[in-house]
């Protein structure tokens, strides 16, 4: 149910919500969070989820975290293969998490990081990467300070410097020629806006007295001492530290930076460097970076001599050229989801499985009623669809247990702010009785006609028939409108709201908090407008609730913040502003000579590169 040609909401999340709230948002907003994190066993040689989020199927059978003996074993080649394309390696461009992921771990280092760990409660601990520790807020947390760590350098053996991260930051802003990555700093840094919205600063690349001028406004909100860089927020900010883990935040020497040229230039301040030019389409070879001290990295352990990065493939091919374990693919891993088609071979083969994990993604899909619809403007009605739904049969339609699994909330598993509380108490297998006494409780008489808008293909066809069948069995009369093509971008029309009463669609946050989901869905101030819903399809609007999440984002403490989140979380859900759908699992297969293999959640339910190992 995703598309790259139709670019999905979990590609690009923070992205699209950062340049609403640069745009639209009133200057003094922006909300941050947290949540309670996945429980999970050891089980044999992985970590194997035990908690299931509202009960109901679950991967029970492959481990979700890690697998096999961990080793601190140097050298070899590891191959990583991917679907591709990657739309550019430049940090500020990065806009997946995947991509995000790959570049974090192998050559494009960030003032904080999230420290790779086999355990997913431990996945969400933030350290500090270029920075020496997670930083240092004032009291109204509008300024962040950190300290660089000594001894870093790019790998052309020059320093990297406090300048580097402010000019990194800077290029941010020249959203003419910088296009595609998260624009968070547009968002929170005090830079003055233009009436329309935009930053009266536009990057370090304008020539002239006003672009001069407007320079020494960012320099302002950017400012170097030494090893010492401080950041001047327009806001109150609690989860600054937790932003700043993007490439986007990252440092980019101004020497090395060849502006719109530059989408596929890697100059690596991490533990590896792109040996020769990116092929696009094929892939490039990353090898040590010569001056890259593993002292001064608490994050990345870079086993492998070289990693080989091919991209270009179908996902079906890699996974058989992985699982086959020849020549090709022994010291391989694949970076792409075995398709579900195929995951039943690898769930019932042994060997492996002893080599494979099933993570949890992050990705969780949702279905949005519309208030502005005769039939969704009571509560009580909201709380009836969401009562009569079928969450398991959803998860089974889209490929089992080791595809999703259900869930009610949005918030997903590896959050801090995650909860299991289900407000409605009709379960993930859905209640029709509950349902029908909401409807009677609303004075609505079935058949309840509605109309739903979703993301067709053969695989979203069959989960929505699914969610039908139990709507049935509980009073509605639902109509489907499978929309193929450019379906983000017709749903987000004012006339959508018109047109459809409930839609499907799915979200994934940017960083470990629930500042990353609620908000940039379901914020009124920052999402409706009289050009139309933002990302709150629905036109869910409640002042208390948008008082609620603004009070949060500047809580200071992080685990009472993302406590803050989680209950705005249950708010939601009380009023029917959504209705969780399931949270999207992967399946990744490396050969018999990776060692270390693990994925972490909260960088998307991808492959660990920080501690992979090749043992021949």
């Amino acid at each position: 149910m995703t598309s790259r040609s139709d670019r999905s909401p979990e590609q690009a999340a923070v992205s699209r919500s950062a340049r609403r709230r640069a745009s639209r948002r009133r200057p003094t907003r922006l909300v941050v969070g947290l949540a309670l994190i996945v429980v999970a066993v050891l089980v044999g040689a992985g970590v194997v989820v035990a908690r299931q989020r509202g009960g109901g199927t679950g991967s029970d059978t492959l481990p979700s975290s890690a697998v096999g003996d961990r080793v601190d074993t140097r050298g070899g080649t590891l191959s990583a293969l991917a679907l591709g394309p990657v739309p550019s390696w430049d940090p500020q461009r990065i806009a997946s998490r995947a991509d995000m992921a790959f570049a974090g771990r192998v050559f494009a280092r960030t003032l904080t990081a999230y420290a790779p760990s086999t355990d997913p409660q431990q996945q969400s601990r933030l350290v500090g990467d270029l920075a020496t520790d997670t930083g240092t807020a004032s009291e109204d947390l509008k300024t962040w300070s950190f300290t660089l760590r000594e001894g870093l350098r790019w790998q052309d053996g020059s320093e990297l410097t406090c300048a580097d991260v402010a000019y990194g930051i800077s290029r941010t802003f020249a959203t003419d020629e910088v296009t595609g990555g998260p624009t968070d700093a547009l968002a929170v840094l005090a830079i003055p806006r233009e009436a329309d919205g935009s930053s009266t600063y536009t990057g370090p690349y304008g020539s002239g007295e006003k672009a001069k001028a407007a320079q020494a406004v960012f320099d302002k909100a950017v400012t170097c001492d030494d090893r010492q860089i401080t950041f001047s927020l327009s806001t109150p900010v609690g989860d600054f530290a937790e932003m700043l883990s993007q490439p986007a935040f990252g440092p980019v020497k101004k020497s090395a930076d060849r502006r719109a040229d530059g989408t596929y230039d890697v100059f690596s301040s991490g533990p590896y460097m792109l040996r020769g030019a990116w092929e696009p389409g094929r892939g490039g070879l990353f090898v040590r970076n010569p001056h890259w001290d593993a002292a001064s990295d608490p994050v990345r352990k870079a086993y492998p001599d070289q990693i080989r990065y091919q991209e270009g493939l179908d996902a079906e091919a890699i996974a058989q050229q992985v699982s086959a374990d020849n020549a090709a693919g022994r010291a391989a891993v694949a970076l792409a989801s075995v398709p579900p088609a195929i995951q039943q071979q690898v769930t019932a083969v042994q060997s492996l499985g002893d080599r494979s994990v099933n993570p949890l993604t992050g990705v969780v899909d949702y279905l949005v009623p519309n208030v502005k619809s005769p039939v969704f403007a009571d509560e009580k009605v909201r709380l009836a669809l969401a009562a009569a739904t079928n969450r398991d049969a959803y998860v089974t339609a889209i490929g089992g247990a080791t595809a999703a699994q259900p869930s009610v909330s949005l918030l997903p598993s590896a959050l801090p702010s995650a909860h299991d509380d289900d407000p409605v108490g009709a379960g993930v297998r859905g209640d029709a009785a509950r349902a029908k006494a909401l409807l009677a409780e609303a004075k609505v008489e079935g058949p309840v006609e509605f109309t739903l808008a979703y993301r067709s293909d053969p695989t979203a066809d069959k989960a929505v028939a699914a969610l039908v069948a139990g709507w049935r069995q509980a009073g509605f009369a639902p109509t489907v409108e499978p929309i193929t093509e450019d379906y983000f971008s017709t749903i987000v029309q004012k006339s959508a709201a018109e047109d459809y009463d409930v839609f499907w669609s799915n979200w994934a946050p940017a960083w470990p908090s629930g500042s990353t989901v609620l908000p940039p869905l379901f914020d009124s101030t920052i999402n409706i407008t009289d050009a139309g819903p933002g990302r709150d399809y629905g036109y869910f609007s409640d002042e208390r609730l948008d008082e609620q999440m603004a009070k949060t984002s500047t809580v200071a403490d992080r685990t009472a913040r993302e406590r803050g989140w989680a209950d705005v979380d249950r708010r939601l859900l009380q009023q029917g502003a959504y209705i969780g759908l399931a949270e999207r699992r992967a399946l990744y297969v490396a050969g018999s000579d990776v060692r270390n293999l693990s994925a972490n959640t909260v960088l998307g339910g991808v492959v660990e590169l920080a501690d992979i190992a090749v043992v021949p």
